[in-house]
């Protein structure tokens, strides 16, 4: 079976898609979001082994040139994502995808599905789609929580295993969003007309970024191609949190719920029937 590098996975989620889900995080992203509130999930360990005097546990020593860690022994206290200074994480491992199956059985009588998130999961698109296959012989759905810069619309056999996605849309304007990520964004815009055009888009979330985005234009914009390709499509506005991020990259304020509403307001003007801010 096809192998993943897996940063965790959290038994059960109600906010990772409909219902109770078990949220399926996986290693390594093509963006750097100035904002990221996962930045731990970005890189691959570089195994350089910063992190290992500043676990209390003592969990985490080099062996053979690569960082071991003691799962049963960790404490979970993140001080090793806390030292480390490649946006990663010694605790990610390489999973097959009978692995995952295993830990999801354990669940099962208690989820609808899974949702395989990031990073960016679908830099491991193999993986994602043997992952989705197995899961829907169990009778469950899967979801995808993804940043929209790898193409959807090119390959058949991922369509088929996936139930729906959950696809990020963090700013309208080209130069914009690569100030933001680092990335342009004509693939999002693709996958998201595509993905609506065959029913399979749940949910676009944008996140509200005070004193760095134009987010009223923002709004404006995205809704309106929203609600063209299918206004019933459930669009999901972000406040900005500097919890976990890294706050040398960005200074925001959190935006307040006078400006939340604002925004809500514009993208219901603009016909999306479903509006959710969080």
């Amino acid at each position: 079976m096809v192998k993943g590098l897996v940063n965790k996975i959290l038994p059960f989620s109600s906010v990772d898609g409909p219902g109770n889900r078990t949220a399926i995080f996986l290693q390594g992203c093509n963006f750097n979001c100035l904002y990221c509130h996962n930045p731990e999930t970005i890189n691959v360990c570089s195994n350089c082994g910063a992190c290992i005097d500043d676990c209390p546990a003592k969990c985490l020593a080099m062996k053979n040139g690569a960082i071991y860690w003691d799962e049963a022994a960790c404490k979970e206290c993140d001080s090793c994502l806390r030292a480390c200074n490649n946006c990663s994480s010694p605790k990610a491992k390489i999973m097959s995808v009978k692995e995952v199956l295993e830990a999801i059985s354990a669940f099962k009588p208690f989820i609808s599905g899974i949702t395989i998130s990031g990073g960016e999961c679908m830099l491991q698109a193999d993986f994602v789609i043997e992952l989705c296959e197995e899961v829907k012989k169990l009778g469950l759905t899967s979801f995808i929580d993804s940043n929209g810069s790898v193409p959807f619309y090119e390959n058949d056999r991922l369509i088929k295993a996936i139930d729906m996605v959950m696809l990020d849309v963090k700013s309208y304007d080209k130069e914009e969003h690569k100030m933001l990520t680092g990335q342009e964004n004509e693939i999002v815009f693709k996958n998201m007309g595509y993905l609506a055009s065959i029913d399979k888009l749940y949910e676009i979330r944008t996140v509200v970024v005070p004193d760095i985005l134009d987010n009223e234009r923002n709004v404006d914009l995205i809704s309106k191609m929203l609600a063209a390709v299918n206004p019933h499509i459930r669009y999901k506005l972000i406040k900005y949190r500097p919890v976990g991020v890294r706050t040398y990259m960005i200074k925001s304020s959190v935006p307040t719920d006078e400006f939340m509403g604002k925004l809500s307001s514009i993208a219901k003007h603009n016909g999306c029937k479903e509006v959710v801010t969080v």
